[in-house]
């Protein structure tokens, strides 16, 4: 482990603390307060769960909308200052540490659901989304978001390390559940799916089971009839006995 150690630290470029000034002074002018340089936050950036030191960032910038996430990854191009995009900072392997500085782009304020499409057992969400906070506005729909890595991590970063769980057994990982990523790239330029930033996500939905297996429909007339049994089909309940 320490030779590893050795040759990751060989390959890495010099910090250049004049881009890392000049980057902080631009994104200074485009997000104001919501740039933050104390080393309390930055700390907080530098590694959460992992066994490594903490490597904290130089500064973290609170991006709002798509807009906010290419400014500053633009900026930080300009520079070659490296980019260390944040979500709920569960990781157990150190994603987020900023081993050579950089700007932690912290999607908390990206938090929307912005679409949920029943009928297609789809949403397309913000990254900063939580998947408990996803499955709270799903209940009263019948449908959940299945992937549980254990603790409540932002969507982004769960697609960012193709995140598991239990229930990967039946609903396979985020692989099989991110539909399609709409991403900021190094120089800025906004693409649907690739590597990148991602600031937007369409994931795949599920019914929620447990809350339809014991429901008991009768419906009087054939128009009716019709709906209650193309509800049932969209939420994939196989019905135990249908009776006229």
């Amino acid at each position: 482990m320490a030779v590893a150690a050795q040759l990751a630290n060989s390959n890495q470029k010099p910090r250049d603390p004049r881009a890392v000034e000049a980057v902080t002074a631009e994104l200074a002018a485009h997000f104001g307060n919501r740039l933050v340089t104390s080393r309390a936050v930055r700390e907080q950036h530098g590694n959460t769960l992992t066994w490594i030191e903490n490597q904290p960032p130089d500064a973290v910038v609170f991006p709002q909308d798509t807009a906010d996430v290419q400014a500053a990854v633009r900026v930080c191009a300009k520079y070659r200052v490296p980019v260390i995009p944040f979500g709920a900072g569960t990781s157990l392997e150190g994603h987020i540490n900023a081993p050579q500085g950089g700007v932690s782009i912290d999607f908390r304020d990206m938090n929307r659901v912005l679409e949920v499409h029943a009928e297609d057992l789809d949403c397309v969400i913000e990254p900063g989304v939580t998947r408990k906070l996803l499955n709270e506005t799903l209940r009263d729909q019948g449908l959940f978001f299945p992937i549980d890595p254990g603790a409540d991590a932002s969507l982004g970063g769960m697609a960012a390390t193709r995140a598991s769980g239990t229930n990967a057994v039946r609903y396979g990982t985020m692989r099989e559940n991110v539909l399609n990523v709409t991403a900021v790239m190094a120089n800025g330029e906004v693409i649907r799916t690739d590597r990148a930033v991602v600031v937007e996500i369409t994931e795949a939905l599920r019914p929620a089971h447990a809350r339809l297996r014991d429901v008991e429909s009768c419906v009087p007339h054939l128009p009716v009839e019709r709906a209650e049994l193309d509800h049932v089909d969209r939420v994939r309940v196989i019905p135990s006995e249908l009776r006229h």
